[in-house]
Formats: structure tokens, sequence, C-alpha cells
């Protein structure tokens, strides 16, 4: 059997089809025929092999109660060591619906109502969001554009912050969202060394591992060995196979004492069954995805760059940042001089297109805006050169 779905200049109609990407403009204040680049689902078909792994289940008629077998680890476990030569083991792995939801499990096993949490803004909004709905406080240990358009760690206002706000659970999110930022072994070593000094927890939010343009992917806790003590990692098929609406991540928790913990909140929630089609197409994925995989891979890749050139010939008071990983791509605005609500009313009434407004990131993504590359080329270019025509028109 071959890969049958490697046409991804393909457009596929998703309207109508109870896409929250395509079907709640409206209900979400956006003009009814906005184009969307905002939430991170790509608008590609899945690879055929995963398409016919959930197409054989539902044929099967009986929808129950369902749980992985030892086919659906090792599958997980030789795609972490092909991709990320980590060695993982099966004691270590908890299932669970997503990694959102795996984060507010792990704020709640492991920090206290009024406690601070560590994030690095801009950030992947629902962590905020999650930190504050838990009666939480966010500890922000704002990235640094340097001179250079790169952003980097503030590695002495980590520790201090750390420090002074006795912070036990750091969230870490690499490659980073939605900076694209893919931090190094040395960075990770430098933030690591610190949470085991002052006993932090990491929880490292890993959903866009397999997107590394740039650099090299290390996985946290594999970057020294007293890290496993201290990590949870986060992993999913979701975003490299596009498969998010099937609620399923791999969450790799080394230390029982953790795992512990946060199983124990997990049961609390009620959460004691993941979806079965979700586990049928995650191990298609891993087994059989391959192929796709790269040729996915490719592509996204060569839309990145056409982003890149486009804005650089054609909208040159915008700036791409580098896309190090993932498959979204943070776009800076502030050089057409006009503050964040002009931006928004630029891109959505102007424009018609619906990106993500840098704000929600945080108030360091003020200025910004962060665009889904994971598109067919096409749309890519309608939505560019209505960007340029709008831009053009702050001149007129």
């Amino acid at each position: 059997m071959a890969e049958k779905n490697l046409d991804f200049d393909q457009i596929i109609d998703r309207k109508n089809t109870d896409s929250v990407k395509y079907d709640f403009a409206v209900q979400k204040g956006m003009p009814e025929d906005v184009l969307p680049f905002w939430v991170a689902d790509m608008d590609f078909r899945v690879s055929s092999y995963i398409q016919e792994a959930v197409v054989r289940q539902a044929e099967h008629g009986i929808y129950g109660y369902s749980e992985s077998k030892e086919d659906y680890f090792e599958a997980v476990q030789k795609w972490m060591k092909i991709h990320h030569n980590w060695d993982v083991e099966e004691s270590w792995l908890v299932k669970t619906p997503g990694i959102v939801f795996a984060a507010a499990m792990a704020i709640k096993a492991f920090t206290e109502k009024g406690d601070s949490i560590l994030i690095q803004q801009p950030v992947y909004y629902p962590f905020g969001a999650l930190i504050r709905g838990n009666g939480r406080k966010i500890a922000d240990n704002t990235l640094l554009l340097d001179k250079n358009g790169k952003y980097r760690i503030d590695i002495d206002g980590f520790e201090k912050l750390i420090k002074d706000n006795n912070v036990r659970l750091f969230i870490l999110c690499n490659p980073h969202n939605p900076t694209g930022r893919v931090f190094t072994a040395e960075e990770l070593t430098q933030m690591g060394d610190i949470c085991l000094k002052y006993g932090v927890t990491v929880f490292s939010d890993e959903i866009h591992f397999d997107f590394v343009h740039k650099g090299k992917h290390n996985v946290f806790a594999s970057v020294k060995d007293e890290y496993k003590d201290i990590s949870i990692v986060c992993t999913s098929p979701s975003k490299t196979f596009n498969i998010a609406g099937l609620q399923v991540s791999n969450i790799f928790i080394p230390n029982s004492r953790l795992r512990q913990r946060f199983c124990s909140e997990i049961e609390a929630a009620g959460c004691g069954h993941i979806n079965a089609a979700g586990l049928a197409a995650c191990k298609a994925a891993y087994t059989d995805g391959e192929e796709w995989y790269e040729a996915m891979l490719a592509y996204v890749q060569s839309n990145i760059a056409y982003i890149g050139d486009f804005i650089k010939n054609n909208i040159p008071k915008l700036k791409v940042m580098e896309t190090e990983g993932t498959y979204l791509v943070w776009i800076d605005f502030r050089g057409l001089g006009i503050d964040d609500k002009k931006i928004d009313d630029l891109v959505i009434n102007n424009a018609r297109l619906w990106f993500d407004s840098g704000a929600i990131f945080g108030k360091p993504g003020e200025g910004f805006q962060r665009i889904n590359a994971a598109c067919p080329r096409a749309l890519l270019r309608t939505a560019l050169e209505r960007l340029e025509k709008a831009v053009n028109t702050l001149n007129m």
C-alpha cells in the first residue's frame, strides 16, 4: 500500500464541516468572509494510512471504551528514537486528550492557589489563561528580541524570577510558539540547571518538535540525565499529522513521584479513557506516516520561505522573524507605525484575513501577528496579496 495523500497544493473545502478554523468566524467576532490563518491546524488531508485506520475502526460499528496495547507504545517509542534520539520507557507514558489539558493537570498537581508559574512571553496564550483560571500568578521571563531580530532568553531574569517568586513550576515551550525559536542544548542546560537548583518542575511542551527547520530539537529530559527527575515532557502526533481533533497526546514523566501526582489529578478530573480513533490514528501515523511527514515538512518549509521572500520584496515595512521551528510564522508589523488596534483592523477588515493578533500572546507580542503556513500555496499567495494591498492603502 502506497501513500495516497501527497498533493499539498490541493485546496480542500473545509466549510460546513464544523471546523473551528472555517465555520465560526462570525461567532468569534470576525467578518464572515475572512480567510483564516490563525488556529494551528493544517489545511492538508492527513496521511492515507491514518485515514484508512480511522475508517477501519468506524466500519467496525462499535465505539466502546478503548485502551492501547504494546504495539501502540512500540510505534511511539520508535518515532521518539528515530526522530529525536530519545529512549523512552513504557512506564513513563501517560496518555491525555491534549497538552492543554495536561498543563491544567500539572498546574493543579505541582502548585497551590496563589503560587507563581513561570512562562516566557510572548507565548502560547492558553498557558496564561490556565494559570489565571486556576488562581495562580504569572511570572513572565519575557524573551528578549536582540538587534539582529532573534529572541533570546533572559537567563539572569529567569533565575531571579524563580528565586523572588518561589516558583515551583516552569512551563517551557520548545519549539517556541509563536516566536519560532528552537532552543539550543546550551540554553536548555542554563534553564535546567537553575530549575534543579531551586526544585522547579519543568512542564515541557514539545508539541512542535517534528517541525525544526534550523538547528536541532533537544528533548528537555534528554539534555542531562538529572533532568528526568524534574521533567514532564509533552508530545503529540496532533500537529505533526494534523489530527488535533482526535484528542490524543503522549506525556512522558520519568520520575515516578511526579507521575503519580500528575495521574492523581487526571483521576480527580474524571478523565479515564482516550479517544479510540485518536489511538488508532497515532499508531498509524508513527508506524506508516513517514513518507507523508517528510513530504509535508518540505512543503511547509517552502511556504515559510515564500512568506519571507514575499514580505521582504513586497511589504518591506513588515519583518518576518526567522522561523527555526513550528509551522507558525511570527511577523513584526511595528514598522507600519500604527497601534495594535489599527493593525488588527488593517488585517481583518481591510485585508479580510484572520491571523492571531500578537497581543493575545502577552504584552511582549504587541505589534506582531502570527500566521499559519501549513496550507496550499495558492491560499497563502492570496493572503499575502491581500495583505500587500491593504498595507498599500496606508500610504494613499
